[in-house]
């Protein structure tokens, strides 16, 4: 038989691509993050698959290493990390605006500190022709967040007050930024150390957060209080958020850097009619982040090629270099963003 049919085929092979992707077998200290080559993922009919660049680092991974923030998709490998920059290297059968090549950023809700990431493809930002792809990674989650908890649902307008905490935060840098182009004024607690700094990038008002009080310094600036807070910290400054919002002012919680649980005078949430939001990106439905993404892409991604608008750095790491890239974090002596180099 052999001689009539010829020689028997050769048994298939299947070759997989591995990717290079931080992952966390444990939680704990920044020793847990570990770096492993595991299988590259594959996009959908609706998505694109990234050659990840850059990467950044944001409070929600440090939580999310300790273990008090999961990944919300519920995935069996867990690999952290929420934003992008980077080419899009494959797309799905029903992608139309987007091509092979293509510069983008984004975020996700887990994923991003690996080679590759698969992303929506309605969910992807293009990197504005003035930002360098080194940059851009620095640009989708705090600038959609901050604009979001600012504009989107805190009502911030032209000529209204802002208040942001922890002003030299990632979030906070690009707060101060969307309320100055949309011609609001804003304040900002930070410590002594990064005040210059975010003075620099436009607050109005200056507030040391610790250990000056900047509850008095504030109602000695503004005695009607402001019209919109930003909160990542939580805490003992939620109480402290309810005497500086004005009347019919809103408070948006993003964060609870400073802790979850705190006593606050719900007298004052009545008789100033206060609007308080508890707010994530990370767990909301997809349709949703693809609504704002693409509003957001169209009303502020314009502004940084204005110069409106721009990417605030601290510093970078290599990927190998992770764990010290959270200690760092960790010692909160950043203003700006911190990046990864893939």
């Amino acid at each position: 038989m052999r001689g009539l049919l010829g020689p028997a085929p050769a048994p298939s092979v299947r070759y997989v691509a591995h990717m290079r992707a931080v992952v966390l077998r444990d939680h704990g200290g920044p020793e847990v993050l570990t770096i492993e080559a595991v299988d590259d993922p594959v996009p959908g009919p609706d998505q694109i698959l990234v050659d990840v660049a850059h990467t950044a680092l944001n409070r929600a991974d440090t939580l999310q290493r300790q273990g008090g923030y999961p990944d919300p998709r519920n995935r069996s490998l867990e690999i952290p990390g929420l934003e992008y920059a980077g080419t899009v290297a494959a797309i799905g059968a029903d992608v139309v605006e987007w091509a092979i090549g293509d510069r983008v950023m984004g975020i996700e809700a887990g994923g991003c500190y690996a080679e590759k990431v698969v992303t929506h493809a309605r969910q992807a930002l293009p990197v504005p022709g003035s930002v360098e792809l080194a940059d851009a990674a620095a640009i989708a989650e705090v600038f959609l967040t901050a604009w979001d908890a600012l504009v989107v649902q805190g009502g911030l307008t032209s000529g209204r007050w802002a208040l942001v905490h922890a002003g030299a935060s990632g979030v906070g840098t690009a707060g101060i930024q969307i309320a100055k182009a949309i011609g609001a004024r804003i304040a900002v607690t930070c410590s002594a150390g990064k005040a210059d700094a975010c003075r620099s990038l436009g607050a109005d008002l200056v507030l040391e957060r610790s250990p000056s009080d900047w509850l008095g310094a504030l109602r000695s600036e503004l005695p009607d209080g402001v019209d919109t807070i930003l909160d990542v910290v939580g805490g003992e400054e939620a109480d402290r958020n309810f005497k500086a919002v004005a009347a019919d002012g809103t408070i948006v919680q993003v964060g609870l850097m400073g802790g979850g649980q705190a006593p606050v005078n719900m007298g004052l949430l009545l008789m100033k009619r206060i609007t308080w939001i508890g707010t994530t990106l990370r767990a909301r439905p997809l349709e949703r982040k693809l609504e704002l993404c693409q509003r957001f892409s169209r009303e502020m991604l314009p502004l940084f090629d204005t110069g409106v608008l721009a990417p605030v750095i601290d510093s970078r790491f290599a990927l190998d270099d992770i764990a010290d890239a959270h200690r760092y974090m960790e010692s909160n002596a950043n203003v700006g963003k911190i990046l990864i180099d893939l």
